[in-house]
């Protein structure tokens, strides 16, 4: 497989800079790995794990989360934004709802990760 902008060297930030200069929408768009890197390292991965994290995921960015991930613990979903995102999330009851609807997903729990969005997270308990 060869990656044509890898070969160029060019950065991220200047694959943004330069689709934005080319009037392409996506140039913002946040990064999307495979959803199978929300589910922890040694975890069998199924289509309905993949399933629930996609469903999960879509329905925060529908409330307006843009830089967000759905983590998938088992029964357990943790849901990672950024901290300036958690006063949004825990107004009113829109934490409910999310908990509620992460449920009808197929999760039993749902938890906010008080660290915040952080890419690789899973990796943190890895040992070099």
């Amino acid at each position: 497989m060869r990656s044509p902008l890898k070969e160029a060297e060019l950065t991220k930030a200047e694959i943004r800079e330069l689709s934005k200069a080319a009037g392409l929408p996506t140039w913002d768009k946040p990064a999307m790995p495979c959803l199978s890197s929300r589910i922890p390292y040694g975890m069998f991965v199924s289509p309905e794990k993949l399933t629930m994290i996609d469903r999960s995921e879509a329905y925060l960015r529908s409330l307006g989360f843009r830089d967000l991930r759905v983590r998938h613990h088992g029964a357990v979903a943790r849901i990672e934004l950024p901290p300036s995102d958690f006063p949004k999330l825990l107004a009113g009851n829109l934490a409910a709802d999310v908990a509620q609807k992460l449920r009808e997903f197929g999760f039993k729990f749902v938890t906010l990760d008080l660290q915040g969005f952080r890419s690789g997270s899973l990796n943190e308990g890895l040992v070099p």
